[in-house]
């Protein structure tokens, strides 16, 4: 049986509306910021390093393993913490990894440096979902599609900015451009901890709480599977597309084709923002995203120049759709004191599927030479979420299989 969450209850007092949301828009801002810091100077460690496609594969790949394997992790930690200081966790392990993948040019290092700024994600995730519900309860899809909002900037910054600005600002070393991108995260904490209201962390309030998943639950299966299938397109797509358009010879495309998948997200953001409990039970939402997804990878791999950054702008921004419809479930479909592990089954399974496909990809190009090997792996993922959407009741309630 669940006990009511003081952490949710304590959480919920004394915030305004306008803090609660700039807070959670700047907790999803600092989700991305170091992770989406790899993806433009993979060609810089490729060179430096050198790194075969697998280990490209491998490197993009450690955040989804720990996305998935230290998402329990982050729901003990809300129980045991409260939600707002598991956030504050979170950001301190991520900025502190970000720092660590930049001493020195060691593979182990980097590995190891993205390995903990990845399990300070992992612990953010599912503080987050908490958090809207606590704060904003009577906008729960608003909130999420705020926060998300948040991510995807967090996204579009690296993105857009490493390559002509941060680069040149530190002498083309991708070591410091690692810790540049720590900086904000750093502020980010210190702005949550001054603003938020602290939560109740006694064992006495905390320690009856649940925060294991309950893995029995289709639901959640389903809500992650289908969440995993898209989120391993976008981390594929991110991690193969600089060294695939370097080996087309169209890396002066690389910027702005990083640029524009991750801009291309926040239309979809801000769509969602009035519409998104509307259309995240409905599944031809869903269909919809992933054959715009199938389009816009036709138009990278296919088509080439100019189209490439247009698919890519597509393909963001229908793989952030399901993001956020996917992201506003928890919250709606738990009790407040369940949202901390229904979102953290979700991400476990989400991720563990996503895990795999970018290592596959990098399998595959090394294995044949195929320039194209690394995109059918994303090709099925997207296969997968047109298969899977009309399954999946998006009325049902958790705990109902």
């Amino acid at each position: 049986m669940s006990v009511s969450s003081p952490t949710v209850s304590g959480t919920h007092t004394a915030i305004r509306p306008l803090t609660a949301l700039l807070l959670l828009w700047l907790g999803g801002v600092a989700l991305r910021l170091t992770i989406l810091a790899v993806p433009p100077v993979i060609p810089l460690i490729h060179d430096d390093l050198h790194l075969s496609e697998t280990q490209v594969g491998i490197l993009s790949g450690i955040p989804m393993v720990l996305f998935a394997g230290a998402a329990i992790a982050g729901s003990l930690m809300v129980a045991r913490l409260g939600a707002v200081n598991a956030l504050l966790a979170g950001l301190a392990l991520c900025a502190a990894g970000s720092v660590m993948r930049g001493v020195g040019p060691y593979l182990a290092m980097l590995y190891f440096g993205t390995v903990v700024t990845a399990f300070g994600v992992a612990v953010m995730q599912p503080a987050l979902p908490p958090l809207v519900r606590a704060w904003v309860p009577q906008r729960i899809g608003f909130a999420t599609a705020v926060y998300t909002n948040g991510l995807l900037v967090g996204e579009i910054f690296p993105a857009a900015l490493t390559i002509p600005l941060v680069l040149p600002m530190l002498n083309r070393s991708w070591q410091w451009s690692f810790v540049f991108w720590a900086v904000p995260v750093v502020l980010i904490a210190f702005a949550i901890f001054a603003l938020a209201p602290r939560t109740e962390a006694g064992p006495s309030a905390t320690v009856s709480r649940n925060w294991m998943p309950d893995f029995r639950d289709g639901l959640i299966w389903r809500i992650g599977i289908l969440l995993g299938s898209m989120n391993a397109t976008y981390f594929a797509l991110n991690g193969f597309l600089p060294d695939y358009l370097t080996h087309t010879g169209q890396s002066d495309l690389i910027n702005g084709a990083l640029t524009a998948n991750n801009v291309g997200q926040l239309p979809a953001s801000f769509l969602l923002l009035i519409s998104a409990e509307r259309l995240m039970r409905t599944y031809w939402s869903y269909i919809v995203c992933a054959l715009m997804g199938f389009l816009g990878l036709i138009m990278i791999t296919l088509m080439g120049g100019l189209w490439v950054i247009v698919g890519a702008a597509v393909l963001g921004c229908f793989v952030s759709a399901v993001l956020i419809l996917v992201l506003a479930l928890p919250p709606l479909i738990s009790p407040p004191d369940e949202v901390h592990r229904v979102s953290a089954g979700i991400f476990t399974i989400s991720y563990s599927v996503a895990v795999i496909v970018p290592i596959i990809s990098g399998l595959l190009w090394d294995l044949t030479g195929w320039l194209l090997a690394p995109f059918i792996p994303m090709a099925v993922g997207m296969a997968v979420v047109i298969g899977l959407a009309p399954t999946i009741s998006l009325r049902e309630k958790s705990g109902g299989a």
